[in-house]
């Protein structure tokens, strides 16, 4: 498929009134089609991977073609020099989110990006370090314990940033962190406890809502579950 063909593909989707809608829940509605994520998903299916046509679909700078390019990239060619060009790109916190999730964090630099982007300035950038954070806590079930460690500092340092991206990236990580592992679990609950003691509004929120589905009754006994068969 070439890329005027998958352009016409899209705007065949386009919902004006989607746009309105995605609007209200803060997604930028510049060059926006209103294309939903099961559309798209369904779309780079019949696209397969192509690391050519996603940085074409990049480069229209149209919302919907840019979360398309994340889904139908190929982790293993993208360079740290493309993640650094397409977060600077970032306008929307679901382009954010989607890439990250799709894409970023199936790359061989997707630690040190995530250490490196939470210590940013830009809302986006910041917000796509935390976000690598809790979809790598998420998808890398191999991985062991030793890279998530590293991430608490950060996210201590980080929490009283009131932006409100930031501030739920930031409290994203920390939750999903804490959901992988007993170990970890305790760790992001000492995390939340020393966050709590912190001067910020901002803070107080993001431990309090974190403390609450951390030390829950359904993660633990989840928790507790895994611990008992392993």
């Amino acid at each position: 498929m070439e890329i005027d063909d998958i352009i016409i593909r899209l705007k065949s989707l386009s919902n004006p009134k989607s746009v309105e809608g995605m609007a209200r829940y803060g997604i930028n509605p510049e060059k926006t089609l209103g294309v939903s994520i099961p559309a798209l998903r369904k779309l780079a299916k019949d696209i397969g991977r192509s690391h050519v046509l996603a940085q074409q679909l990049w480069d229209t700078g149209i919302h919907e073609a840019r979360i398309l390019g994340g889904m139908i990239d190929e982790p293993e060619k993208v360079d740290e020099s493309q993640m650094e060009q397409w977060v600077r790109d970032f306008d929307s916190w679901d382009v954010c989110d989607q890439c990250c999730m799709n894409l970023f964090d199936r790359t061989g630099s997707a630690y040190q990006k995530a250490i490196e982007w939470s210590g940013r300035e830009e809302e986006f950038v910041k917000r796509a370090g935390f976000a690598l954070m809790a979809v790598l806590a998420f998808h890398d079930k191999k991985a062991s314990d030793a890279g998530f460690l590293k991430f608490f500092h950060a996210i201590e340092k980080e929490s009283v940033d009131g932006r409100n991206y930031v501030k739920k990236a930031v409290n994203w990580a920390l939750r999903q962190i804490g959901k992988r592992n007993i170990t970890l679990n305790t760790l992001a609950i000492e995390t939340a406890k020393n966050i709590q003691k912190i001067d910020s509004k901002v803070a107080r929120w993001i431990a309090a809502d974190a403390l609450r589905e951390l030390s829950g009754e359904a993660v633990q006994k989840r928790l507790q579950g895994k611990k008992t068969k392993s």
